[in-house]
């Protein structure tokens, strides 16, 4: 056993002297299955000095590394192998695992509807995201009861639930996002994806990049008193944010107004009246309709208030709590039967070129044929990965990481599109563009920039 305080060692390094069948089963596999994994973690993460695998990694890889484990022995002196199995049982159930769903065989497929949080820095966006996570089964309660030991190590107890999204130490350490966190949870009717935007003024690129992917955003506010006033001020991301989700092509926003259980608020309707008064003119300015395009509720993102239940500290508010609101959301009108668009956000080199988007109209399965544009490439679908589990086939909407076959990393950008062989996107070298500044000098007069 590790001493007191420090991490258990990853799984994967314990496997000496363990059958491979049992290894292997601790393993998660994408053949075949629906299991929907909880997290995308986009760096490898560093436990004890050992790198565990990231999803980024071959998804052949993992099974390879156990052979050749299993197959060189124990490093030095194991001891007995009833010892090393003990032990191993005993490290395993320490480390916790994010809970994954299984669709029952022949289940219909649910649909995927992209969230991005978005919002001033503090604001809560990480937290309600993780306590969302909590609370739909992802991350079960010996996960977050770790988090909060060691969040209370480094005395920043009300961190824990942000912890399940921000997974690098980095973030961990300031309580800043700066890359955009993935994680998934499943409703009844619909399957989502987390995108959490980071909120700190230096990371508004990484922020574009994930409401450009978004069906939906939610404008996290804080009510706490001094925090609002704060983002929402000239230099505030609020603004900003609400300005680029629209900008980015968001249609629809939940506006979760936070903190409502802080001191300075006390779950006051008063409090809640009046970020609502000051936001809806600015919201409007921005192009979003009040009463079609915005929803607005209040929530603590650190008791879970108001997510999935409804709480009895606001009998003023009438209305579904978050989670089961997002479930009762209309369709989104997707075009199945429309020509294969894909717009790349991503690419990297692992065991061939892997692409990244999500797919905004068409279907796409293993082994079709589709041309890159705008240098028309003809490639081939090696593999699919939707959310992280492997499949034969996929329809709008859907996350995606994509084998490619025929094309070199390097000759892709972001902003490239996959298309159909007999149906290609037009491309041109003039665009008219519209505009919008947001914060400016009094005058623009020539030279101005």
């Amino acid at each position: 056993s590790p001493p007191p305080g420090l991490p258990p060692p990853p799984p994967p390094s314990l496997t000496h002297g363990a059958s491979a069948e049992s290894s292997q089963e601790d393993l998660p596999t994408c053949e075949g299955s629906n299991v929907a994994v909880g997290m995308e973690i986009s760096e490898p993460v560093v436990e004890n000095g050992e790198t565990e695998m990231s999803p980024e990694e071959s998804w052949d890889h993992k099974e390879e590394i156990l052979e050749s484990e299993l197959a060189s022995g124990p490093s030095g002196d194991a001891g007995p192998i009833e010892e090393c199995t003990q032990e191993m049982m005993e490290e395993e159930e320490e480390m916790p695992k994010p809970k994954s769903m299984v669709a029952p065989p022949g289940a219909p497929k649910k649909e995927h509807v992209n969230v991005v949080f978005i919002g001033h820095v503090d604001a809560g966006k990480s937290t309600i995201g993780g306590q969302i996570m909590y609370l739909t089964g992802m991350v079960d309660k010996r996960t977050l009861e770790k988090y909060e030991r060691e969040a209370k190590e480094k005395n920043r107890e009300t961190w824990y639930l942000s912890w399940a999204l921000d997974t690098n130490q980095e973030e961990r350490d300031k309580g800043k996002t700066v890359e955009v966190g993935r994680a998934y949870f499943e409703t009844e009717k619909k399957h989502f994806t987390i995108l959490d935007a980071p909120g700190h003024k230096s990371f508004v690129p990484n922020m574009i990049g994930g409401a450009s992917q978004a069906d939906l955003a939610v404008l996290v506010i804080s009510a706490r008193k001094g925090e609002f006033e704060t983002g929402f001020e000239k230099g505030g991301q609020t603004r900003e944010h609400a300005m680029l989700a629209k900008t980015a092509g968001v249609k629809h926003l939940i506006v979760l107004i936070n903190k409502m259980d802080d001191p300075t608020v006390n779950w006051s309707n008063e409090r809640y009246e009046e970020c609502k008064e000051k936001l809806v003119p600015f919201l409007k300015k921005v192009g979003f309709n009040p009463k079609k395009d915005i929803h607005f509720m209040p929530c603590s993102g650190l008791t879970g208030a108001n997510l999935k239940e409804p709480s009895d500290f606001c009998p003023w508010y009438i209305g579904l709590p978050f989670i089961p609101y997002l479930d009762n959301l209309p369709n989104f009108n997707r075009s199945v039967d429309g020509p294969i668009r894909l717009p790349i956000v991503d690419k990297y080199k692992d065991m061939g070129t892997v692409v990244l988007g999500k797919l905004e109209s068409g279907s796409i399965c293993k082994g079709q044929q589709l041309v890159m544009m705008p240098n028309k490439h003809n490639v081939e679908v090696l593999g699919i990965l939707s959310d992280d589990v492997e499949t034969e086939s996929v329809a709008p909407g859907e996350n995606l990481k994509i084998r490619l076959k025929g094309i070199e990393e390097e000759e892709i950008l972001p902003g490239f599109i996959l298309c159909d062989l007999n149906n290609l996107c037009h491309s041109g070298r003039t665009f008219d563009a519209q505009i919008v500044i947001i914060e400016h000098k009094s005058i623009i007069c020539p030279g101005y920039n």
